[in-house]
């Protein structure tokens, strides 16, 4: 498709019944601080001027092609589905949760795995955010799939957070509960470096109680605990402080850890997100130990140009491959070969 054509490509991205409020993304135009940035699913409409939607008819009445989120028990998305067909509008669908422990989730009851199957292949086409959903939408649909990484406006100089004179740690997990996040892992280790490096540590508890006591107990000398959750551009402000993002995260999700560190033109060590192994392919989880993760971020902290020289190497290959022209293009490139 010529380039010209996915410049007049607009994306409607449908989230039935969902509590995010409708939000156009015009051209030249960022968002306001009450508004959803433009990641995660937002950014699928956000990199083509689109918007989201939660109401059915708005998406109908918008004339562009549909992704339809699918989430809980699939039976909002099925009914929107239902009423996208009878309009004609082209429409993919897409998992609104794609990590590994959430695919299995969603797997565990027959009769929304049924509605699943039967959603997938009633929509004109699949978008995935990582190649493991992409790989689960094609066990029963073999055409019209894809995997999309989600995209970042890393050529936009309103979401360019680059700052000198880092320092410190931040720890990119949160959750204690989900085994796969390794959370409690990637603070142990975080304090091994902190000890090594004398470079301070930056968490986010939201675990609370529970989370305090967890944090406390591993007896950092210097650490910062942030209690209460900030909107997405002072959160952006306060990873960017930092000399590299931090996790052990074995989860396949997205990636938005490291999409939130290419934004702040950051170096990201660990996670086997999507986002993770094509922006950070030396530093990333993939076919890493611990170990070799734990080794990696000690010689980052201490050596600059060695930190500088990845942190650009990441950057480079996010303007090729992650950018908003470049998932504009990829989307509107899928979008024109999925029949009606």
């Amino acid at each position: 498709m010529a380039s010209v054509d996915a410049e007049k490509f607009r994306l409607a991205v449908l989230n039935p019944g969902g509590r995010d409020h409708e939000q156009h993304f015009a051209e030249n135009r960022s968002a306001a601080p009450n508004e959803h940035a433009p990641v995660n699913f937002h950014a699928y409409a956000a990199c083509t001027h689109g918007a989201v939607f939660r109401e059915t008819k708005r998406a109908i009445a918008s004339g562009w092609p549909v992704l339809l989120l699918l989430r809980g028990d699939f039976r909002a998305s099925e009914r929107a589905l239902a009423e996208l067909k009878k309009s004609k509008n082209k429409t993919a669908v897409a998992l609104k949760e794609t990590g590994a422990h959430q695919i299995a989730q969603q797997l565990s009851d027959p009769a929304r795995f049924a509605r699943l199957v039967k959603i997938v292949g009633d929509a004109n086409g699949g978008v995935a955010s990582t190649p493991e959903a992409a790989d689960f939408f094609r066990s029963f649909r073999d055409d019209e799939i894809d995997f999309i990484p989600t995209p970042y406006p890393i050529e936009d100089d309103n979401w360019n957070w680059a700052m000198e004179n880092r320092s410190g740690i931040f720890v990119g997990t949160r959750e204690f509960a989900v085994p796969s996040r390794n959370h409690l892992t990637a603070l142990l280790a975080a304090k091994k470096l902190s000890d090594t490096t004398k470079e301070p540590v930056t968490v986010f508890n939201v675990d609370r109680r529970r989370g305090a006591k967890l944090i406390s107990e591993i007896g950092f000398r210097k650490i910062r605990v942030h209690e209460k959750r900030m909107n997405y551009r002072a959160y952006l402000g306060e990873v960017a402080r930092h000399k590299i993002i931090f996790q052990l995260d074995r989860s396949r999700v997205p990636g938005q850890v490291a999409g939130d560190a290419l934004l702040c033109r950051s170096v990201c060590v660990g996670g086997d997100g999507a986002i993770e192994r094509i922006a950070f392919p030396e530093t990333c989880g993939e076919k890493r130990s611990d170990a070799e993760l734990i080794e990696i971020a000690g010689r980052l902290l201490t050596n600059e140009n060695e930190r500088r020289a990845v942190a650009e190497g990441a950057t480079k290959i996010a303007k090729e491959k992650l950018s908003f022209r470049a998932g504009r293009e990829t989307l509107a490139r899928f979008f024109a070969s999925c029949a009606l």
